[in-house]
């Protein structure tokens, strides 16, 4: 991506602005909280098919994301692959039956029995995709010289938060997984060792009889999420 001749500071003018007043701030402010109010983490997939375009658009968008020094320091598999989801499925659920069969401390795994969760993982291989997150550790210039990216964890972070935004706006329900360790997706997936798989993300349309665990729609109030000085 990046060239050693082009890594010099130029500015430019902003290219897009926001021309709006307060309450039409307001407005749009609270037109996205509805929207994001009504997104919910299913596990309970239908295998109705997702345009591989709307993936690519949503992808994209995590794309845009801030990243420290602009390295973009992540990197995106998308899978519709029924062969390659069901490898991923058995791998994952290999290492989840270990942390359930006591790799796991007590009161995590107590602390996940309101959310229903089990080492089986039916929803790999129903969901029409998985899109498998990586952060890469270090990148390349264009005459091979590695280079370190810088706040990885954050980076990678914003960028998935954008992508399942988009993913919730484009009417599909994204579960996150993220099985530990998670080294076999290297493997599976042919991926360097620069990069350390982050999350798999299933992604579709509900099923019919879809449910969600009423403690995960308990969200805290705004006053214990946020303190103001003014």
């Amino acid at each position: 991506m990046f060239s050693k001749k082009s890594l010099d500071y130029e500015p430019v003018s902003l290219p897009h602005r926001a021309e709006l007043d307060d309450d039409q701030m307001l407005t749009s402010a609270g037109r996205i909280l509805t929207t994001m109010q009504k997104r919910h983490s299913v596990r309970d997939f239908s295998e109705r098919s997702v345009d591989r375009r709307v993936i690519e658009a949503c992808i994209a968008t995590g794309g845009t994301a801030p990243s420290g020094a602009n390295h973009q320091p992540w990197h995106f598999v998308a899978i519709s692959s029924p062969v390659i989801k069901h490898k991923i499925r058995l791998a994952a659920e290999e290492e989840e039956r270990r942390f359930y069969d006591g790799g796991g401390a007590d009161e995590w795994i107590r602390a996940l029995e309101p959310i229903g969760t089990t080492a089986d993982k039916p929803h790999l291989d129903i969901a029409p995709w998985l899109i498998i997150v990586f952060a890469q550790r270090y990148g390349e210039l264009d005459d091979g010289t590695r280079y370190k990216n810088y706040y990885v964890p954050e980076s990678v972070g914003i960028a998935t938060g954008f992508l399942i935004t988009a993913l919730h706006h484009a009417g599909l329900c994204a579960l996150t997984h993220t099985p530990n360790p998670m080294k076999f997706l290297n493997k599976l997936l042919d991926r360097p060792a620069s990069e350390k798989p982050n999350m798999i993300i299933a992604v579709g349309h509900p099923a019919d009889d879809a449910t969600v665990p009423a403690v995960a729609k308990i969200k805290k109030p705004l006053d214990e999420i946020m303190t103001v000085y003014s």
